[in-house]
């Protein structure tokens, strides 16, 4: 970055830089900092008549600073939270040299510059506990100022929201929104809470191939790569059951794996192209035990989260304690709909469809279609957790037939908040049904539909082999962290979301940037109107509007209401 594309703030802090190397201070330096404590610690454990806490070394960034002549307070912020920090010149400069007073500490440190101190802690007389520095370090110069979040009369001015922004650099997100660190914290404590049950109960975390030759357990679009030395296409899984289940044919009783899948398909709040799913299956079982299974982890989640079974989300609160309604699909859709599809044909589904308004094309089987009504008209309605059983065969291939109707197959998905949350199956072992229902996909595939499965033969030959009686579920990890966080999105819930590729920012002259503000606040808008407010002569105003439609910025349409400026 050449010192033209700098800002000001970023000219200085190189010349503090420069300043706080020729006075011999190594902004960047090597040795280990030893701290003994942390800003939560003390906060939590000091008391002022025990005069414990004296002597302490600490270690965080500069957040602000308040220099009073010969003293000063700032905050620094380390990984637990801010502490106020008291540095008077005499106490860090006992002899005549105040450099790093007068120079260093005044002037060339800088807000988000990381910083040791050594000192003790003491309360002011305003009742603040401070750290009383009797020494600082410099750990690290920053070179790009923080956004900087000022607040006055209990408002926030200058925070920073921008969600693009904010998963873009969730570095700073993490250093100026402290609330969003908890969330991750707090995802954390979800998965060690699953390790912690799965691991009570004797089954065992794997792992399994991210790269697979097919792509299997599920109904998606795969991404797919190549690999050179090989010479043969591999996929990025979709899923990761068929291989767990082969662990099982080996003779585990129960394994779980945490798995990042990754899916070629679209992003929106609920949906990113790569995201984590807990799958587990146990040999012996089946859905039913598998249901009270899904009601425990939800039950020690929400309890390890909040301290009760109940957890505020959007507008509701949703109480996570067993047991859960269990409804089948076509119960549920009965009840919605009016319309009973047990025993229906594609035919029928598709009449049923259309009277229902909802979109269909010619790929889909029997499967989709339920799958349709479901979604459009049931799903939305199961706020409290509600596990909704029995789904057809078409939509079910690797699951076993049910035990009653050989229409349908002994699965359930769990419902909260009107989204799905886990799946899971009695797991189909009888390799020649397998089989068929991977055949009747194939057919699937022949149709259009890119979301049907290949056939597996290794799976095939495994189960051959011979599987217990077994049933597996899988739950979105991210889903899970958004409820239980009350989280409205998954970018939220993910250090690093996927995202565009980041715009290059364009450089204005001053002109167009007077014309940019002007449309920023109102946009489209006509073009007198605009020319008017901007206030420009002719010449600088044809020249601004051109330049700004020449770099993409706004564009200029000929309407009947006359000329319309729009902002892109």
């Amino acid at each position: 970055m050449s010192h033209q594309e700098l800002s000001e703030q970023e000219v200085i802090r190189r010349n503090s830089l420069q300043k706080m190397r020729e006075l011999g201070i190594d902004p960047y330096p090597a040795a280990q900092y030893h701290v003994n404590t942390n800003s939560k610690e003390i906060k939590e454990n000091f008391k002022e008549e025990e005069k414990n806490f004296q002597d302490v070394v600490i270690a965080g960034r500069l957040m602000s600073r308040r220099i009073m002549g010969k003293a000063a307070f700032a905050e620094i912020q380390d990984h637990e939270g801010r502490i106020q920090i008291y540095v008077n010149r005499d106490e860090i400069c006992t002899g005549e040299d105040k450099t790093m007073y007068n120079e260093v500490f005044k002037k060339l440190l800088d807000i988000g510059d990381i910083i040791g101190v050594k000192g003790h802690a003491f309360i002011t007389q305003m009742g603040e506990l401070t750290i009383h520095a009797t020494g600082f370090t410099v750990l690290n110069k920053s070179l790009r100022p923080l956004p900087i979040v000022k607040e006055k009369d209990g408002k926030t001015f200058d925070a920073f929201t921008d969600p693009e922004q904010r998963y873009r650099q969730r570095y700073i997100d993490l250093i100026v929104n402290p609330e969003v660190k908890e969330t991750f914290k707090k995802r954390t404590i979800i998965y060690n809470t699953m390790r912690q049950m799965f691991n009570e109960y004797g089954y065992h975390e794997v792992e399994t191939p991210i790269l697979q030759p097919i792509p299997g357990g599920a109904a998606a679009r795969p991404f797919i790569t190549h690999h050179n030395a090989l010479n043969m296409p591999l996929y990025m899984r979709i899923a990761n059951e068929l291989y767990l289940k082969r662990l099982i044919v080996g003779g585990f009783e129960g394994v779980y794996e945490f798995a990042k899948d990754f899916r070629n398909e679209g992003m929106d709040r609920t949906h990113n192209p790569e995201f984590t799913v807990m799958e587990i299956y146990v040999a012996y079982k089946d859905y039913k035990w598998m249901m009270s299974f899904t009601e425990e982890i939800c039950e020690r989640v929400a309890m390890a989260l909040h301290g009760t079974t109940k957890v505020q989300l959007g507008d509701n609160i949703i109480d996570y304690k067993a047991p859960y309604p269990r409804v089948t699909m076509a119960e549920a859709i009965l009840e919605h709909t009016g319309y009973d599809i047990s025993g229906k044909s594609e035919d029928e589904l598709r009449e049923i469809c259309k009277k229902l308004d909802i979109e269909i094309d010619e790929t889909m089987g029997k499967g989709k279609l339920i799958d349709e009504i479901f979604g459009e008209k049931c799903e939305g309605n199961y706020i409290q957790p509600t596990f909704i059983t029995d789904y057809p065969k078409e939509m079910s291939p690797l699951t076993k037939m049910h035990r009653d109707n050989p229409e349908l197959t002994e699965r359930f998905e769990l419902m909260v908040n009107g989204k799905e949350l886990a799946n899971a199956y009695s797991e189909l072992n009888d390799p020649i049904d397998q089989r068929e229902r991977f055949e009747d996909q194939l057919k699937l595939s022949e149709k259009g539909d890119d979301e049907a499965m290949f056939i597996d033969q290794d799976f095939l030959r495994a189960l051959e082999y011979g599987m217990p009686p077994t049933s597996g579920m899988g739950i979105g990890m991210d889903r899970l962290t958004m409820f239980m966080t009350n989280s409205p999105s998954i970018q939220d819930v993910l250090f690093f979301p996927q995202m565009k590729p980041e715009k290059k920012a364009v450089e204005l002259t001053d002109d167009e940037k007077a014309v940019f503000e002007l449309l920023k606040a109102e946009s489209p808008v006509e073009l007198p109107a605009l020319k008017e407010k901007a206030g420009l002569s002719n010449k600088k105003w044809d020249k601004a509007i051109k330049g700004l439609t020449k770099k993409n910025v706004a564009k200029v349409e000929n309407t009947d209401a006359g000329l319309l400026v729009t902002l892109l």
